[in-house]
């Protein structure tokens, strides 16, 4: 075992396997867990696979060692919580298909079989290996190390195509691995194109997530357009060709555009350390904030190409491709703002109000973000530099402390009451027009927050 494995591979996970070892076992690490360790990646979840062990003695064992659940009965996994780990156990399985889509499987259970028979289910090279933490040994019968070594996303067997889900595993793996798909899993994934709507909306919007999360999320785009997945997402697949002035868009359609400006907009959010939903919102934000020119790009009569009113349109049009992917709500809301608002700054002044304006119409978004978006679209136009255009805007709006969010309104329903004034439906209409004010400049305080309340009030 390298240093990386020594240094990275938790003792717990080693402590898990020597038990089960004495209780007449062989327990390996598999899947997830080997590929990040051979990659330096500290791996986050461990999953341990225990050969020459029946189920009841695996499970008495496993009690012993911490709190622990068998979960997936179907699929023979049980939970181990030991300490503040918690670590997926099961036994070599093998599985027949028995109907179409993703759940159409027989499962059945077998300590006795062999690791390379086991590791033969798996769906990808990267993901079969497996690795005895007792003895350093790595068993890699698919050659696993050298399609990563090579940046190689390929399939194991022609079993790969018995499982639809394992297209858009491909597209999440690539995009965080920056890995490219074989040919001959890319026939294979078209293959399986029939079968795609079979999967439930859960599990899609669960892979794409994770997609949003790589370090190149163009890669698992391009392993989309190469299995012929991408024809499942017209909205994206319509973007393919479009045209773009090639004095702004150097780098050709909107496609080539969209591929570049995910890319960037990942590298900010490493900048920024932002992780969880809000790394993965400014990545969907690049990924859609054009997908409104495909619909209304034309070339005019001396043959300037124009997208009018893209970033309106493109709002329906994003809006059926996140229910497509099954997105939660919130993720329509947010990006809504991001999409219309993407080239405000290229149509007016960053002065206190535009700023004030701005932070206000992008709710529940914020300018943050909104130059963070700009800044991946100005830069996914390789050849020509990187560029942050937006970032006037941003400097005044952290003058004004409004780059995370609107300003918070000055006038509120505690003023008003202090002033004698009862709630209700007039209440609330003189809070909306103090707040426009607020935003227009005419009330930066709260004293004159209460001279205008008064005057309004005619006190």
């Amino acid at each position: 075992m390298t240093p990386s494995y020594s240094s990275r591979l938790d003792p717990a996970a080693r402590d898990v396997c020597a038990r089960l070892q004495q209780a007449g076992g062989k327990a390996y690490l598999v899947g997830g867990c080997v590929r990040d360790l051979a990659l330096g990646i500290t791996p986050k979840d461990y999953d341990i696979e225990v050969y020459d062990l029946a189920m009841d003695k695996l499970q008495s064992t496993l009690a012993e060692m911490g709190r622990c659940q068998q979960v997936g009965r179907s699929f023979g996994v049980i939970k181990l919580w030991t300490g503040e780990h918690e670590i997926d156990v099961s036994l070599p399985r093998m599985e027949k298909k028995t109907s179409a889509g993703h759940k159409g499987f027989d499962v059945s259970f077998d300590p006795n079989m062999t690791p390379q028979a086991a590791s033969g289910r798996r769906d990808f090279s990267i993901n079969a290996m497996m690795f005895d933490p007792l003895t350093d040994e790595l068993l890699d019968f698919h050659a696993g190390m050298i399609d990563l070594d090579q940046k190689v996303l390929r399939h194991i067997s022609p079993a790969f195509a018995e499982d639809p889900l394992r297209v858009l595993r491909g597209m999440q793996f690539a995009a965080r691995f920056r890995l490219v798909l074989h040919d001959e899993t890319a026939w294979l994934c078209r293959h399986l194109l029939g079968e795609a709507g079979s999967l439930a909306v859960e599990r899609i919007w669960a892979e794409w997530r994770k997609w949003a999360g790589g370090q190149s999320p163009s890669f698992g785009l391009r392993v989309l357009q190469e299995s012929g997945w991408i024809s499942l997402y017209p909205e994206l697949a319509a973007m393919m060709g479009c045209v773009q002035q090639p004095d702004w868009h150097p780098e050709g359609d909107v496609w080539v555009h969209t591929l570049q400006t995910v890319d960037v907009a990942a590298e900010i959010t490493r900048r920024y350390d932002w992780r969880g939903e809000r790394r993965h919102l400014l990545v969907f934000a690049a990924l859609v904030h054009d997908i409104g020119k495909p619909v209304t790009t034309f070339v005019d009569e001396v043959g300037c190409v124009r997208s009018p009113g893209h970033s309106t349109d493109g709002i329906k049009v994003a809006a059926a491709f996140l229910s497509r992917i099954g997105a939660p709500g919130a993720y329509g809301q947010m990006l809504t703002p991001l999409i219309k608002e993407h080239m405000t700054h290229m149509h007016g002044e960053p002065t206190e109000r535009a700023v004030r304006r701005l932070a206000h119409r992008l709710e529940p978004s914020d300018i943050e973000m909104w130059e963070a978006l700009t800044e991946a679209d100005a830069s996914g136009r390789s050849p020509n530099p990187p560029a942050r255009p937006a970032l006037a805007w941003f400097s005044r709006a952290r003058e004004q402390d409004a780059h995370q969010g609107k300003p918070a309104a000055i006038v509120n329903g505690r003023m008003l009451m202090g002033l004698g004034m009862q709630p209700g439906p007039d209440m609330g209409r003189v809070i909306h027009e103090a707040y426009e004010a607020q935003l227009d400049g005419r009330i930066v305080n709260e004293q004159q927050a209460r001279k205008w309340c008064e005057d309004k009030l005619g006190i």
